[in-house]
């Protein structure tokens, strides 16, 4: 038993709306829906979605009710459920979702299985999905896996982008940077969150694009920082976010984390001008028949 989970709960800022529902396909599917169909060819056997309850009808209803005949489908709410009273007035002044390490966290009571964590508007492709239900399948106890890009497989042509790029010894990681990246005159610059001088970094430098691979286990060391990011934020929880880099910082002192490299590329959707590139990426991806021209009736 393998589950997807996917974090659908953040709203596109740059994109100006919810983004994970803006239909790509040639019969509206959406890029979860490539996704989903890519899990279950890989041996993904349910999908949990992380979503803000004001949300829960409009997906039920679109993506849910395409999906279900065909894969178990859950959904959990990224709320305020877990957190304790003594924070929840500073959490109420938020505007947005408190982080996705928070919301992965919110899903602890759907999964019992080793899982995938992936965002809701990525394209990841086939390769990586193979790849991390063969991780999975074979996941050792005191590891966790991640599927890293090459960093030139995962820019938009249309503006800078914030990347985890990832430093690795043995292919195992040893952290994660933070960058604001972008592509100047085929040159990759990468400038550390909250520094002023970027450098050139090579096409095949790894990041990290959240698509995750854990044991059951990894709630227990979400929850355990969860209440030390909140004890540590308290005097301004309207603006911190209990991120997945942290925690996989502090996981790694107790688990080897892999890295697993896909030749995929990305694709998604970080600025307007985006949309057309990806719609005009899937219909290539069909008329080389790697996806039917209707995804859920083939």
């Amino acid at each position: 038993m393998k589950t997807l989970l996917i974090l659908a709960a953040g709203m596109g800022s740059r994109f100006k709306g919810l983004k994970q529902i803006e239909p790509m396909g040639p019969h509206g599917e959406f890029i979860i829906d490539y996704s989903i169909y890519d899990a279950k060819n890989a041996g993904f056997d349910k999908v949990v979605f992380v979503i803000k309850k004001e949300n829960y009808e409009i997906f039920q209803n679109t993506i849910g009710k395409r999906i279900e005949p065909y894969i178990e489908t859950k959904y959990v709410f990224q709320d305020e459920t877990l957190i304790p009273k003594k924070y929840q007035d500073q959490i109420k002044k938020r505007e947005k979702p408190l982080g996705t390490a928070h919301a992965i966290l919110c899903a602890k009571e759907k999964i019992n299985e080793p899982f995938a964590v992936i965002n809701a508007d990525d394209f990841y492709g086939q390769d990586a999905f193979n790849k991390a239900s063969k991780y999975l399948d074979d996941i050792s106890n005191n590891h966790y896996g991640m599927i890293v890009y090459e960093i030139a497989n995962a820019l938009s042509d249309y503006g800078s982008c914030t990347r985890g790029i990832c430093s690795c010894i043995e292919n195992r990681l040893d952290k994660i940077t933070e960058c604001k990246v972008e592509k100047k005159n085929n040159i990759i610059i990468a400038t550390p969150i909250k520094e002023e001088k970027g450098k050139k970094v090579l096409p095949t430098t790894p990041v990290s694009m959240n698509f995750l691979l854990f044991s059951k286990d990894f709630f227990t060391i979400l929850e355990d920082n969860f209440y030390v990011f909140l004890e540590e934020n308290k005097q301004d929880l309207s603006k911190a976010e209990y991120q997945i880099p942290t925690v996989l910082m502090h996981a790694k002192k107790q688990k080897i984390i892999d890295i697993i490299t896909t030749t995929a590329k990305w694709y998604g959707i970080t600025y307007k001008e985006d949309k057309e590139e990806v719609k005009k990426a899937i219909r290539k991806m069909i008329e080389d028949k790697k996806y039917p021209q209707n995804l859920w009736k083939s």
